[in-house]
């Protein structure tokens, strides 16, 4: 099997500044996809871009947690954050509240099929040929966020989703403290039960052989990525990356991803297309091509 390669960068329409970053990448060779906030305050502008660049592959980046809903709040009232009254607009600002409330079941598939919907509908109606979808902070690796999703993805006509899990490989390496080393351990446990969606199994909408760059989130420096693509073995694979500008318009938004996203961004420009001046690169694709 020959070896593929998707480099994905998430928060696309987050500002304008991620968006610049995405566009040079693309044009660069460096870059074969994205994935769009239905939310993001600079959406309209990534919009543009995705239409001025017709190969850029571009998915639905779904939020559930940290933002603002595109559905009408009352209609997915279990997605909401805790504060009360009319204040009550926006989604759980935190991850692991998001995560305890789903496991203890207090969040409704229902609604998340709900705002996803609403999501990818934004973005089909804004003339985005979406090619796959991915979930803000890996949501999905979850049975109750996959299953809406893929029916959601199915009826839409969405034909990929992403593989929330790192390969063993890539993860394997060292990359990311170790207290992420951790947590990425502990979720792997989840890694089955994804694995086993029987829309994934028939593909009815597919995936890659894996994720790579996950563990790596907030140190995917120049090293770091020439470390992870000597090692890429075949199949057909993601690299997923938060490039960036951290500029003014980053200061008002809630990330813990600020300096490193023009490290990111330097990192891809200097290793990609010098890898794919060897012999026998890896193919650079986008979901579409799946």
């Amino acid at each position: 099997m020959p070896t593929r390669l998707i480099i994905n960068a998430d928060d696309f329409g987050l500002t304008p500044g991620v968006n610049r970053a995405i566009a040079e990448l693309h044009q660069a060779g460096a870059l074969t996809s994205a994935t769009l906030m239905a939310n993001g305050t600079a959406f309209d502008d990534a919009v543009a871009i995705a239409h001025a660049n017709p190969t850029l592959g571009v998915g639905c980046h779904v939020v559930l947690t940290d933002g603002d809903p595109v559905s009408q709040p009352e209609s997915i009232p279990s997605l909401l954050g805790p504060n009360s009254g009319l204040d009550r607009r926006s989604l759980r600002p935190k991850l692991l509240d998001f995560v305890r409330d789903l496991v203890l079941g207090r969040i409704s598939e229902l609604d998340i099929e709900r705002e996803a919907t609403a999501q990818i509908r934004k973005l089909q109606h804004a003339g985005i040929a979406v090619t796959h979808i991915d979930t803000h902070k890996h949501t999905h690796m979850f049975p109750q966020v996959t299953r809406p999703l893929l029916r959601v993805a199915e009826a839409h006509g969405i034909r990929a989703i992403r593989h929330p899990f790192e390969a063993r490989w890539s993860w394997s390496l060292g990359h990311g403290g170790v207290s992420r080393r951790i947590q990425m351990k502990i979720l792997d446990q989840l890694r089955q039960p994804f694995n086993a969606q029987p829309e994934i199994l028939f593909e009815e909408v597919r995936s890659t052989t894996g994720s790579i760059g996950i563990s790596a989130t907030g140190d995917l420096d120049q090293q770091t990525l020439v470390q992870i693509m000597a090692k890429l073995p075949e199949g057909t694979w993601e690299l997923v990356c938060h490039p960036g500008y951290n500029d003014t318009d980053l200061d008002g938004i809630s990330t813990r991803l600020r300096s490193h996203r023009k490290i990111e961004y330097d990192a891809l420009l200097a290793v990609i297309p010098e890898i794919l001046s060897h012999p026998n690169p890896p193919a650079l694709i986008h979901y579409g091509y799946l």
